[in-house]
């Protein structure tokens, strides 16, 4: 068989069956049955080999951050720290106009460092903010764009859990992706930040002015001492460690969930809810995810008996193009399966296609991981079905249409693609941090 009709059938058949509705792991495990059974027939002589490949993956040390920073982020959210962190920079931006739109920047970004998930982020920051912005009276652009964008960040800033299963899916150095999206996700951050400025300068009227208690600069700093720093403590608990080479990506997330730990005792917030709250999601969205990456590396080994892997790298690399246009085809196809399947699926089924295809066209990995996550990101927030969406439309009040919360993520998806540009003509951004480890 044709490489192409290989490739074609395969992720035809996963893509069919997401379509039909099944379970991401199990469309996996049918395809990779099927799959194997037509390229080789009934014999078995390479089943031991292929489940060994997949049981050693998931066993390896560098996926150990996923299940503790989903604890961390439950952790942190279940006792209530998350609140405190808002209730403080609400009292810090006083009577800045449009402040609950910063608000959900500034906090939506500090909240990106400690959970590293974007549905939680945007579900947080939808139930949180959007009831206030419309009893304020801020129109729906303004209320639910800032969260759209601010609640993709997570998969960016580290620590990032689609971070981690990236680097391992791609087998690249799993602490030089997370600390590569240190700058470029605060970058984003200011961007959002100024489109905003520019949004309220053009309608000042979508974020109506009003009356904010004044707060002394006493108060200010103890608020500050209080709410935030401890906070910014767990944060350099993660991801200082990894940049000063203290501790393996592995250590520091569960020096970070021990960090939360003590932060909700010394608030007297850790109670047995929370923490069992915490595992019992730990454990349900980890077996879900370890499941499914067992599934797509048996998926990538498949690729490569049938000769689509190489095949296609051989026709991609046979076009007189430049390398961008390829890269910008790359980009487009992301963007594409975001709008049918979570960042996960889309992870798993172009990684084994893209990161030998990018690395024989020369781009540096852990830029170009970075890149993916960066797209993915976009594909949440992208009409017609990216996920974020509904996520938004499920915490946003009644009445909230599609084309409302895809009119409030225009922008936003204006200000992803400006940092995209940026990252392509500057691989500094986000090639310096990594440098100094």
């Amino acid at each position: 068989m044709e490489w192409y009709w290989a490739f074609a059938m395969l992720l035809g058949l996963i893509v069919g069956m997401m379509a039909l509705g099944m379970p991401v792991a199990f469309a996996f495990l049918s395809t990779n049955i099927l799959g194997w059974l037509y390229f080789n027939g009934w014999n078995l002589d390479v089943v031991p080999q292929v489940v060994e490949n997949s049981t050693v993956l998931i066993s390896r040390f560098t996926l150990g951050p996923v299940p503790m920073f989903i604890m961390m982020g439950s952790l942190f959210f279940h006792t209530g720290l998350a609140i405190r962190v808002f209730d403080g920079l609400e009292v810090l931006f006083g009577r800045l106009p449009g402040r609950l739109c910063f608000l959900t920047v500034a906090g939506g970004s500090i909240f990106s460092t400690l959970t590293g998930s974007s549905m939680a982020n945007t579900a947080m920051l939808g139930s949180l903010m959007v009831p206030e912005m419309q009893r304020r009276g801020y129109n729906k652009r303004m209320s639910m764009g800032p969260i759209l964008g601010t609640g993709g960040l997570a998969m960016i800033i580290p620590p990032s859990a689609l971070g981690v299963l990236l680097a391992s899916v791609a087998n690249i150095d799993v602490g030089r992706l997370l600390i590569a999206g240190f700058i470029p996700g605060f970058t984003l951050a200011v961007l959002y930040a100024c489109l905003i400025i520019l949004q309220l300068w053009i309608s000042p009227g979508s974020a109506p002015a009003y009356d904010v208690e004044r707060t002394s600069w006493g108060e200010k700093v103890r608020v500050v001492a209080t709410h935030i720093l401890p906070m910014s403590f767990v944060v350099f608990m993660v991801i200082g460690f990894i940049i000063f080479g203290w501790a393996t990506p592995t250590e520091a997330a569960a020096i970070g969930v021990m960090s939360v730990m003590i932060l909700a005792a010394v608030y007297r917030r850790l109670t047995r809810q929370a923490i069992f709250v915490a595992v019992d999601a730990t454990l349900k969205v980890g077996a879900m995810v370890f499941f499914i990456l067992m599934n797509s590396t048996v998926f990538s080994q498949l690729l490569a008996f049938s000769g689509a892997s190489q095949g296609m790298l051989e026709w991609v690399t046979g076009f007189e193009v430049h390398r961008l246009t390829i890269l910008f085809a790359m980009f487009c196809v992301l963007l594409l399966l975001g709008m049918f399947m979570d960042a996960t699926s889309m992870m798993l089924i172009t990684v084994p296609i893209f990161f030998p295809l990018a690395q024989t066209l020369g781009f540096d990995l852990i830029w170009f991981g970075l890149f993916v996550l960066i797209t993915i990101e976009m594909a949440g927030t992208t009409p017609p079905f990216g996920l974020l969406l509904y996520v938004m439309m499920g915490v946003a009040p009644r009445g909230t249409t599609l084309m409302h919360v895809a009119s409030a993520a225009a922008p936003f998806l204006l200000c992803d693609t400006i940092l995209i540009l940026i990252l392509v003509a500057f691989p500094p951004l986000a090639l310096w941090l990594p440098s100094l480890m």
